[in-house]
């Protein structure tokens, strides 16, 4: 097996960012006022719920894709779906960093960057 980096890499990822999605949806009113409060200071604090949309539209659709990108590694050794689902991983990674960044949670983007490593290695193998 050839992909087994590329799969456990496209897995961390599904996992990462369903679950994160699923507690966005369904915490929605605590992460809003607990955004609120982070992004107070910043040019998104009147934004904070349609970025928190924007954030969970794109966790569904990068968990989505890593996940087709497993089953296609796995079925016909194909790349495409987890090449895009890395790819939308490493986007929606680089807003929660702005975003951190933003906010001068220099913590929280250092946290972001940490995830950002798995993702940019699955784009390159993938690519």
């Amino acid at each position: 097996m050839n992909n087994t980096a590329s799969i456990l890499v496209l897995v961390f990822l599904a996992v990462t960012f369903i679950q994160s999605a699923y507690d966005k949806v369904f915490g929605w009113q605590e992460n809003v006022d607990w955004l609120k409060g982070h992004f107070a200071k910043t040019v998104l604090k009147d934004f904070v719920p349609m970025a928190l949309i924007i954030l969970v539209v794109l966790e569904l659709i990068t968990g989505v894709l890593t996940l087709a990108g497993c089953v296609e590694l796995l079925v016909n050794g194909g790349r495409t779906f987890g090449f895009y689902g890395a790819v939308f991983s490493s986007i929606t990674l680089i807003l929660m960093l702005l975003g951190q960044r933003l906010a001068k949670d220099y913590d929280g983007a250092r946290t972001v960057a940490i995830y950002f490593i798995p993702s940019i290695l699955a784009v390159f193998w993938l690519s």
